[in-house]
This record gives structure tokens, sequence and C-alpha cells, in this order.
């Protein structure tokens, strides 16, 4: 089985050894997003701008491989701050379908790889 690299201008680029996504069978793995905006390299103040902006990020991505959020199968959110949970799902339930939302997970993290980042997520989407 090959692995098809995913990658493109409309996230950010990995900071990292790591790639924005693969494919690979029909799959789609997500690397984790920050919420940085890459138009500016910045990122956002406060759980529900960054919420969005992470999930922008996602979304591009799955984009990208020729599939949209509905085809997310799997998310994982990383918060610095379990307490910002209802405020992240309050962003979060806007990218995907009422009853086509993936299964998730959500745990609280020590740090992000940016100091400033309070949430990062990733994905795995399935796209025919």
């Amino acid at each position: 089985m090959a692995k098809t690299i995913i990658a493109t201008d409309k996230a950010p680029a990995a900071i990292g050894p790591y790639s924005q996504g693969n494919e690979a069978a029909g799959f789609v793995y997500v690397s984790g997003q920050l919420p940085i905006d890459p138009a500016t390299g910045t990122i956002p103040e406060g759980i529900e701008a960054q919420t969005k902006q992470a999930l922008n990020n996602v979304k591009a991505i799955v984009e990208a491989a020729g599939g949209t959020m509905d085809d997310v199968i799997k998310t994982s959110c990383f918060l610095t701050n379990i307490g910002d949970f209802a405020a992240m799902n309050g962003i979060y339930k806007e990218f995907f379908s009422e009853g086509k939302y993936p299964a998730r997970a959500a745990l609280e993290v020590s740090k992000l790889p940016k100091p400033e980042a309070v949430v990062e997520i990733e994905a795995i989407a399935y796209i025919k």
C-alpha cells in the first residue's frame, strides 16, 4: 500500500519532521493542527478563535485530499484546560453536519508546541 503526502498552503506548514496529512487506502490522517493562521503565522487569542482556526486548518487539509468535513470519522482534541471544553465544543459542532459527527476524544494536556496555543486538533477522514 502506498501513501500519498497531503500538503496545502491553506494550512500552516509543518513545524517539524512530519506531513500536514497522509492518505493511504482512502484514509486521510491529518496531523495535529495548532491554531496558526497560515497567512500570517499568528495564533488568535481565546479558545473559540483558536478552535475555529485549528478546525479551518484541518478542513483545508481534508479538502486538499479531495474530501469534506463530513468525511471526517475521528478527531482528537487536545486542550491545555479541560475547562474550555464547552466553549471548544460550541465552535467544533459548527464544522460538522448534525447526524454526521465524527467519533472524538478530548483530552487535557499540560503543554502544546506553541506556548500561546490552548488547543490542537487532529483528524482521520475516509474519502471514497
